[in-house]
């Protein structure tokens, strides 16, 4: 079904959404806490510009050997991806400050890095966000590439039993399909996926073409006025498949696995449960006691919390967590978390594998 065609529409907030609501104001109200990060957002902000800047410096200016390189441009990689977790998530949803000048400031942060900040809310916030794993009408699940098969309704070809096998070259080359084709194309054409979506104009047109071109300023740019060509050209490509495979495989550990339900989109368009109950049913947490990975995914291993309080900042969602799982208790709704990032991994090949499996969905 075409995404264009489909419209989605979820019953009213029933009990469980009104005690979800009642138990996280008395989080934040009863103890006075701001839903916004503050000065820990600050300092985590500089120490991922820090930890980029520095890795860059020494990769670009200082005398380092092949290895070396190798390893800095990995460094570099991760510091892109963690400014991508932890500051430009937070701060498209509004999250980072309870100030929108702020917010709107540090979502530039995503264009510095190479994708448009613009595009992605109209992607992530309101079509994944709003409509998770729902046929024709979430743009994270429904990719169009005929490479992958990541739901039940999508066409199987042959080549899909291997995807689980051949997916990390596709995660790889993952952010230059975004950046380079994906967000032109997007701009040009004003859809996403198949949906219209008011097109960039004046002033944010202007920063998204600005941050293409100060992303490739200081990423490509200035390395190859410093270095030969052939030296940054595959460091350049290599430090984007080690960001594209730790973005994409982060993403993917929430939904794309076999304990989150995949719904086709009812021909009525009206969905039987209410817009909460939805989101934990189709979203799984991961490694929820690993408080290093968590810090570094800003809070990303935490994401039926971040799909139902999207504007509250990741440093609140582990508390969050525990009144998640004991109103889905309260409710009898099942609260699904994978114990580990290797479980985690794990179960999202397992999904790979099986949608690309030939025998039926029912007997695998």
């Amino acid at each position: 079904m075409s995404t264009a065609q489909v419209r989605v529409h979820f019953p009213a907030n029933g009990s469980f959404h009104a005690e979800l609501k009642s138990r996280t104001e008395e989080y934040f109200e009863g103890a006075g806490r701001s839903r916004h990060g503050g000065l820990a957002m600050i300092f985590k902000t500089a120490t991922f510009f820090a930890w980029l800047g520095l890795s860059w410096a020494l990769l670009v200016f200082a005398p380092v050997n092949a290895w070396q390189a190798v390893l800095l441009t990995v460094s570099v990689g991760l510091a892109v991806a963690g400014i991508g977790f932890s500051v430009m998530h937070d701060a498209n949803h509004g999250g980072y400050s309870r100030n929108p000048r702020v917010n709107r400031v540090m979502s530039f942060t995503l264009d510095l890095v190479g994708a448009s900040s613009f595009l992605w809310r109209q992607k992530h916030n309101l079509m994944h966000h709003t409509y998770t794993n729902i046929s024709g009408v979430d743009a994270d699940i429904e990719t169009g590439s005929p490479m992958l098969r990541l739901a039940p309704w999508q066409p199987r070809r042959k080549h899909h039993r291997f995807q689980h096998l051949y997916v990390w070259l596709l995660y790889g080359l993952f952010p230059i399909e975004w950046w380079f084709v994906d967000d032109f194309r997007e701009l040009a054409s004003g859809k996403i996926a198949g949906r219209s979506f008011p097109k960039a104009r004046g002033w944010e047109l202007f920063c998204t073409l600005a941050g293409k071109a100060i992303f490739i300023t200081w990423a490509f740019a200035i390395p190859v006025i410093a270095h030969p060509t052939w030296k940054v050209v595959p460091l350049f490509l290599f430090g984007l498949f080690v960001l594209g495979n730790v973005l994409a495989a982060v993403f993917q550990l929430a939904h794309c696995v076999a304990e989150a339900d995949f719904l086709e989109a009812p021909a009525s368009g009206e969905m039987k449960t209410e817009w909460a109950e939805h989101q934990v049913n189709t979203t799984v947490d991961f490694a929820r006691g690993n408080r290093l990975l968590g810090w570094y995914l800003g809070g990303l291993n935490f994401q039926v919390e971040h799909h139902l309080f999207p504007r509250v900042c990741h440093l609140h969602y582990p508390a969050l967590s525990a009144i998640v799982e004991k109103a889905c208790a309260a409710h009898g709704i099942r609260y699904r978390a994978e114990p580990s990032l290797r479980s985690a991994l794990s179960s999202n090949l397992r999904w790979l594998r099986l949608m690309g499996s030939p025998a039926p969905l029912e007997a695998a």
